[in-house]
């Protein structure tokens, strides 16, 4: 068994690519609780709330004591999983009546994100890889669990601000598109599934917004409330669409081996799922609800599948090389 010193070391070499397992677990909690399996969805939200705080912990550290690194990775688009994962998180605490902490990852969340976002806009370029798309995804991300907050305290002041973070995610979404390189659907790690996954999100964002809508709040007329509910219905409809595409290319060009980036697949298939489920009960559509089960479990079977694979992963670098290939490594620096 590794020490705990070493399991430390281990620890703190992950990249920030690693938050997209919190956002993965947290969303499939999310799925789970929509579609009624309340014990696996807070067991999944148990694991994904202790892998927020191990992460949380060493962004602080980094911070303090490493700050050329933290600055060099705060430019990066897969810094914003930061902020992705904190909402996901606050999305499915507020669902257990946890309102006040839902409430503080929110501001969280909002401190983080313009510091965040503004720095990896600054260093977009041309033929980026899908987590480029995590600009978006986080803008969402904060729209969701706005709204959710929303209806939980009947606070419009955040419904519409929830409303314009959904319209800013959909405008930086079509901006981000442009920086994708499109041959990353074929030779991507896995983070090239973030471009569905974040139509994904503005769908569900757009689904608590027209469920936080009530007689006490009254958000919307009737042609805003149309509105809404077409662009969703619409974003939707392209996320599914891009979930069957980056499925078919997942067939055409298999990529087995586990990377940290495969749980940036995992995110946008529970989230598709999550989005399915929560629009068909807000705009109450029955026959989605089968659908968006299927999607759930489909969703489940990949968080398993690419857990396997992280804990297999885990214990081959905690162990580290076997002597064997130390010892080759030597011979081979050495002068002839």
């Amino acid at each position: 068994m590794p020490g705990t010193s070493s399991l430390r070391a281990w620890w703190a070499q992950r990249p920030p690519a690693a938050g997209a397992a919190v956002m993965a677990t947290g969303v499939v909690s999310v799925g789970l609780h929509l579609a009624g399996h309340e014990v696996l969805s807070r067991i999944l939200l148990a694991l994904a709330g202790a892998a927020w705080l191990g992460l949380a912990a060493d962004f602080v550290v980094r911070l303090l004591r490493e700050r050329s690194r933290w600055l060099a990775e705060a430019g990066t688009p897969a810094a914003l999983t930061a902020v992705a994962a904190t909402t996901v998180l606050g999305t499915r605490v507020s669902a257990l009546g946890w309102q006040a902490l839902a409430g503080a990852l929110l501001a969280l969340a909002t401190l983080l994100w313009p510091v965040l976002l503004v720095d990896v806009i600054k260093h977009w370029k041309p033929r980026m890889p899908g987590a480029v798309f995590l600009g978006c995804v986080a803008t969402e991300g904060l729209a969701v669990l706005g709204a959710t907050l929303a209806a939980a305290e009947h606070a419009a002041w955040l419904a519409h601000a929830a409303l314009v973070l959904f319209w800013l995610g959909l405008v930086l979404d079509g901006f981000t598109l442009a920086r994708f390189e499109p041959a990353e659907m074929t030779r991507g790690a896995g983070d090239q599934w973030v471009a569905g996954g974040a139509l994904a999100i503005a769908a569900l964002a757009g689904s608590r917004l027209i469920a936080a809508d009530s007689a006490r709040l009254r958000l919307w007329n009737d042609d805003a409330h149309g509105v809404l509910r077409a662009v969703t219905a619409a974003v939707l409809v392209l996320a599914v669409a891009w979930y069957a595409v980056l499925l078919v290319t997942e067939v055409g060009w298999p990529r087995p081996r586990y990377d940290v980036r495969r749980w940036a697949t995992v995110f946008p298939m529970g989230m598709t799922a999550a989005a399915t489920l929560s629009f068909a009960a807000a705009d109450d559509v029955p026959w989605l609800k089968g659908p968006g089960r299927v999607l759930l479990w489909i969703g489940v079977a990949a968080w398993l599948a690419v857990a396997v694979g992280a804990v297999l992963n885990a214990r081959t670098e905690l162990r580290g090389p076997a002597p064997r290939h130390r010892a080759e490594r030597v011979r081979s620096r050495a002068p002839r």
